[in-house]
């Protein structure tokens, strides 16, 4: 089996989640294949000394930048200290990363990219609160604010940390087949593929938790009960308020109206269900509230741009197929 190599560069206040998931899936790759040949991951820092993470925990690197050798694979992740990096590791960057096979980033590690111009020409992404600064302080980078994962030629770029473990899987994917990163995935308790175009926020993320009782238990129920009736009338009698008052309170609470919040916590399980289950589109539109699948597919239409078989045919593997 053919060994790759995989570069992992650390400095001061990186994020550590940024660098040990992703270290996680691709180690647990190597010992999946049975020999552990699979990947060799070095560490490094720009002298060699450890570093401290934002979190206050101390990694210690297996050398030094300056004599490492070329890698298949160069991972830079993100946190704090891209904020105002060491000019050397940007120097370091901008000199050696052009000759790694495969360039990777995580979070915010896409600063440290777009400041050594490696970014320029491509499209990337970054954590959702990093987009706004990506795009303005470097123009020449085709930002995607959306996306959890964007893979733009041999360049590769994710959002948070979770993200980052997203886009290793899909890299073991590539590389070493779907049964292989399936087998990673279930040791990790993580789905094995979310698509890289899929939005960085969850239904819940997207939306404010509510503080109040009543209506942050409204919220948990309908992620729960996405099949049920949840018109604003059958929710607000579920909160013990009026629609009226439901209505304003929730808008208040979450910035988003009852309305627009059912219908991204419907879309969120149609997807999944579409892409981890062979539910035909019929059973899953029933089992999403949606009644029809005319209309789970006009709600995939005009939030996706694509309708759910195609959805389904790019973004879920080929191991199982639909039910009919």
């Amino acid at each position: 089996m053919t060994e790759r190599t995989l570069l992992v560069v650390l400095f001061d206040d990186v994020q550590s989640l940024d660098v040990t998931g992703p270290v996680e899936v691709f180690q647990g790759a190597a010992l999946a294949c049975g020999d552990g040949s699979a990947y060799r991951i070095r560490t490094a820092s720009l002298d060699g000394s450890p570093v401290r993470t934002s979190s206050g925990l101390t990694l210690v690197p297996d050398g030094s930048l300056m004599d490492a050798v070329t890698p298949h694979t160069l991972l830079v992740p993100g946190g704090e200290g891209t904020r105002r990096p060491d000019p050397r590791l940007v120097d370091w960057l901008r000199a050696n990363a052009p000759q790694a096979g495969r360039l990777v980033s995580v979070c915010t590690g896409a600063l440290l990219l777009a400041e050594a111009g490696l970014l320029d020409g491509h499209r990337a992404t970054t954590h959702w609160r990093a987009c706004d600064h990506l795009a303005g302080a470097y123009p020449k980078v085709d930002v995607e604010p959306d996306p959890i994962f964007v893979r733009d030629g041999r360049i590769s770029t994710s959002a948070g940390v979770t993200a980052g473990i997203d886009l290793a899987l899909a890299l073991v994917e590539e590389d070493l087949g779907r049964d292989i990163a399936l087998t990673v995935a279930r040791h990790l308790v993580v789905f094995l593929r979310r698509p890289g175009n899929q939005s960085q926020f969850s239904a819940q993320l997207a939306a404010q938790t509510a503080t109040r009782e009543p209506l942050r238990a409204v919220q948990h129920w309908v992620t729960q009960h996405p099949e049920a009736d949840l018109s604003v009338e059958s929710l607000a009698d579920r909160a013990g308020l009026s629609p009226r008052h439901f209505a304003r309170a929730f808008h208040a609470e979450t910035g988003t109206t009852p309305g627009r919040y059912v219908e991204r916590v419907r879309l969120e399980h149609a997807r999944r269900l579409l892409e981890d289950t062979a539910d035909g589109v019929t059973k899953i539109s029933r089992a999403c509230g949606y009644g029809t699948s005319e209309a789970m597919r006009r709600a995939f239409v005009k939030a996706l741009g694509v309708a759910p078989a195609e959805y389904r045919r790019r973004f879920r593997g080929p191991a199982r197929q639909p039910a009919h």
